[in-house]
């Protein structure tokens, strides 16, 4: 068979390529005026098949927690033959739209017969049962959200397939939108995740030009959250009781809404916010995958704070979106950064079971409560049915759609990189001709890449290659050719007369390095993947289900777990040795994973398990001094096992952290503030707790802000407090030992409660709240107060407002030493104008 014939035959799989065309001489289907028309655009599904290690994660699938969704939740609220998806009397919400997305990608892309017939039951459902006011989905689910996940699954559908129902069916869905909005306008979810409704409008507008469309994308617009203001002022704490905008999900998934607007308006503010909001939030809420915290608000740095499944999934296609539209270099890279790492450390080794939070330091997988502001006691539990249902129904897009999105059409007629992975792109370039790209490569785990080109005829078009940054010495070379002018960080072009068996060669050197993470501890990286320690897990069944093959799963360690890193200078060449071994079909697996990394360390032994046995204290505050013997350690990738160690403190001689601390908070950040329970932002020159209203977990009540690089023996603190609400709120000092937790620290704490009209000294000893002393005050709900506490020895001294004598004085000697910090119980308050001096 001539090469012709065999690259139609595979294009007839994805008919929409041939036809899908509005304008003469164009194969694919790019932004019409007024949009943006220098955006990518994907290309459609089935054009981009996984191969190697890619594959076998969607074969996992395949066979795991996709291929048997619906055996595992047949419940009519679920995915049962009664779902309300299907015509029957459940209320599944979200969960089937969830599931479908993610189904359809993976059926098409995998080109399989079974998983296809899956997919066409629910969506040949929705569309023959589309309403003639042009609504659909379930009669009694009156929302816009749910249907938003669902038009994904069309979209998907429709350019794997051409079915010549789906734009008439979008086009009377969007009429009905547009006539029913200001009726009806967005609320809650769909208010919140409205970047999903628009990017199938914009999407429908390029193949028909219904000006209509455009209206419509203007009215959801006004209508959602302003997330480009909220990403570009890190405003997500700015809305009081509405979850919303810190809930993680939501971020992750409006993450995309500001590029996907900037085709509409192409600004600075709105090509330029989507960044600016990954800024503030791994800033403040960063952890070390390249991923924000989410519990499921926002929460901070913490070491043993999680991230949601859905969280995951969710900024993957927003970064892929992202890079689609603006050709970021950094959204490509903080793409694979999460694909490679935080997406596999979610599932099991055989993707039967997942985990709803994964964490930086995660040393049990276990039932229990962990005090999260959402907080499912299977949460850390390794299931099919971990924490919420959501995240076992989105979950199945992260790969597939990883896949979909790795490659682009470009509007010059060529082909652009997003993600590189071993994958076969079959596509069009040129006026209309078919190419196939073979890439071949065991990238991440190994530097080289190689792109086979494959043509009927010569042809020229640009190939356009994403350099990643974290690559300082990058190599590119055609047919033998070493190129010229191959830069870190950019977008590189290659556009020439390609020939059949052209072949791109690239090698992206890895060095190991060392991020900055939490009390100053480090993680261990090399190239797009982050290392964490090799614990000896131990797997213990809790529950067999009945589907076969299906557990939950404890997952603990048989070895040690707490250990600082021995680094002698800044040279890690010498310190620490990269260790390869053959590629297995499956590198997500820690005992045969192709990269190890074996470092020097010590076990500090203070560093034990936190107090309610499900997590690990806090990271300690690096240097560390430790006496033990010096070990040798293996780090294997983060994503190849569901528990490991990845912020390491640092051995080494404790620093002093200074004699004074001064904080007006007229330009700080919460870079330096560790968060355990609910949260604080700051705004307006003040710390304010976060209001914790749609939370439930054991940890919002003494919600605690930590000044991360502080550690005083005797000193002077003083600071004014203001109470908004009810409650107490004010000063923690020589805090050590601080996880979430109203009692979960050791150290003092001073409140002021207006409500009670009291001023309270205690302190946290083996979790219990012990009072030391209280004065009778006058106090105002929204009136500043000025609080002042001396410490030297066991001597502990209260003032308040400028008073020459302390309202109070208490001996107690339990805590010398310690952190200071802010605490807020059950109480609205803003804190400012810190002070602490040490005392001689």
């Amino acid at each position: 068979m001539n090469f012709r014939k065999s690259m139609i035959l595979a294009l007839t799989i994805i008919p929409s390529l041939l036809f899908a065309q509005n304008e003469p001489g164009r194969t694919y289907v790019f932004n019409r005026s007024p949009l943006n028309t220098a955006a990518y655009v994907q290309l459609p599904l089935g054009s981009i098949k996984a191969k190697g290690w890619l594959l076998k994660q969607l074969e996992l699938q395949k066979d795991g927690a996709t291929g048997n969704a619906e055996a595992l939740y047949p419940e009519k609220n679920n995915l049962g033959a009664d779902s309300d998806w299907l015509g029957g009397t459940g209320e599944s919400w979200e969960r089937v739209p969830y599931y479908v997305k993610g189904l359809v990608a993976l059926a098409y892309t995998l080109g399989d017969a079974g998983l296809i017939a899956k997919s066409e039951k629910w969506i040949n459902w929705t569309l023959d049962h589309q309403r003639p006011d042009g609504s659909f989905g379930p009669v009694k689910m009156n929302e816009w959200w749910p249907r938003m996940p669902m038009m994904y699954a069309i979209q998907s559908y429709y350019e794997a397939t051409g079915d010549k129902r789906v734009i008439g069916f979008f086009t009377k869905y969007f009429k009905y939108q547009l006539d029913n909005l200001d009726k009806k306008p967005l609320y809650e979810w769909g208010k919140s995740r409205t970047a999903d409704n628009i990017e199938i409008v914009l999407w429908l507008y390029n193949r028909t030009g219904e000006k209509s469309l455009l209206q419509l994308a203007e009215k959801l617009k006004l209508q959602a959250y302003p997330w480009a203001a909220i990403f570009t002022g890190n405003q997500f704490y700015h809305y009081g009781d509405d979850f919303h905008t810190k809930h993680s999900v939501n971020v992750g998934q409006a993450l995309k809404f500001p590029v996907l607007y900037s085709q509409l308006n192409n600004t600075a503010f709105y090509r330029d916010a989507s960044q600016k909001g990954i800024d503030h939030l791994m800033r403040d809420h960063g952890q070390s995958t390249g991923i924000a915290s989410g519990t499921e608000f926002l929460a901070g740095k913490s070491s043993f704070q999680g991230t949601e499944t859905c969280t995951v999934v969710e900024w993957m296609q927003s970064l892929e979106t992202a890079a689609r539209i603006i050709h970021d270099v950094k959204s490509g890279d903080r793409l694979e950064k999460i694909a490679f790492n935080t997406l596999p450390a979610q599932f099991s080794r055989d993707i039967k079971s997942h985990l709803y939070y994964t964490q930086p330091n995660q040393v049990l997988c276990k039932h229990g409560n962990s005090g999260f502001d959402e907080d499912y006691d299977n949460g850390l539990l390794l299931s099919p049915y971990s924490g919420m249902g959501c995240c076992r129904y989105n979950m199945h897009m992260g790969w597939p759609y990883f896949v979909k999105n790795s490659w682009a059409a470009t509007p010059d007629k060529g082909l652009a990189v997003v993600a590189y992975a071993p994958v076969e792109v079959n596509a069009f370039v040129g006026d209309g001709i078919p190419v196939k790209l073979q890439v071949m490569t065991n990238y991440p785990f190994e530097e080289e890449i190689r792109i086979k080109v494959m043509l009927e005829k010569t042809v020229a078009f640009p190939i356009k290659l994403r350099i990643p940054e974290w690559c300082k010495s990058p190599q590119v070379s055609v047919n033998g050719k070493t190129l010229s002018g191959v830069k870190t960080g950019q977008i590189y072009s290659i556009n020439r007369v390609w020939s059949s068996n052209d072949e791109v060669f690239i090698r992206f050197p890895m060095e190991v390095k060392l991020s900055n993470q939490v009390n100053n501890s480090v993680t261990i990286e090399r190239g797009p993947i982050v290392y964490g320690l090799k614990m000896d897990a131990r797997y213990s069944i809790s529950k067999k289900h009945p589907v076969s093959g299906f557990f939950d799963y404890e997952v603990s360690s048989s070895s040690p777990w707490n250990y600082g890193l021995v680094l002698n200078g800044r040279d890690l060449s010498e310190t620490i040795k990269v260790q390869r071994s053959a590629m297995p079909e499956n590198p997500f697996i820690q005992a045969s994973t192709p990269v190890k990394l074996s470092v020097t360390a010590k076990k500090i032994p203070v560093w034990t398990m936190a107090y309610n046995k499900m997590h690990a204290l806090e990271v300690p505050r690096s240097p560390v001094a430790s006496s033990e013997q010096t070990e040798e350690i293996i780090l294997t990738p983060f994503g190849s096992e569901n528990i490991r160690i990845s912020n390491f403190p640092v051995i080494g001689i404790p620093e002093n952290t200074g004699k004074t601390f001064k904080e007006d908070f007229s330009r700080a950040t919460l870079k330096d503030w560790l968060l355990y329970g609910g949260s604080w932002f700051i705004k307006d020159g003040s710390i304010h707790s976060a209001s914790n209203k749609g939370s439930w977990g054991h940890g919002i009540h003494g919600s605690k802000a930590i000044a991360a690089n502080t550690f005083f023996e005797d000193l002077s603190y003083e600071a004014t407090v203001q109470l908004n609400t009810k409650g107490d709120a004010g000063l923690m000092f020589r805090v050590t030992n601080h996880v979430i937790g109203a009692e979960a620290y050791n150290g003092y704490y001073l409140g002021i409660n207006a409500d009670s009209g009291q001023i309270q000294l205690g302190k946290s000893s083996k979790q219990k709240w012990v009072v030391l002393a209280i004065a009778k005050q006058k106090l105002e709900i929204g009136k500043a107060y000025q609080i002042k506490i001396v410490a030297k020895g066991a001597e502990i001294k209260v003032y308040f407002n400028n008073e020459v004598k302390p309202i109070f004085s208490v001996t107690d000697e339990e805590f010398r030493s310690g952190a200071i910090g802010v605490r807020a119980y059950d109480a609205l308050a803003s804190i400012d104008n810190l002070q602490v001096e040490a005392l001689k």
